[in-house]
C-alpha cells in the first residue's frame, strides 16, 4: 500500500501513510476543510411550493 500523501510504501506504525508527518499533513487537511464531497445544490423554499 501506498501513502495517499507521499506515495511512499506506508509503514505499519502510521498505516495508511509512511510517517506520522504524512499522517498530520491529511489530519490538517482535515480540519481546514480541504477534503470536501460533492452535494446537490440546496433548493429553496419557494421552489419547493
Amino acid at each position: 500500500m501506498k501513502c495517499p500523501i507521499c506515495g511512499k510504501p506506508a509503514t505499519p506504525e502510521h498505516k495508511p501513510f509512511c510517517s506520522r508527518r504524512c499522517a498530520e499533513i491529511d489530519l490538517g487537511r482535515w480540519l481546514n476543510d480541504s477534503y470536501a464531497l460533492p452535494a446537490p445544490p440546496e433548493q429553496e423554499d419557494e421552489e419547493q411550493e
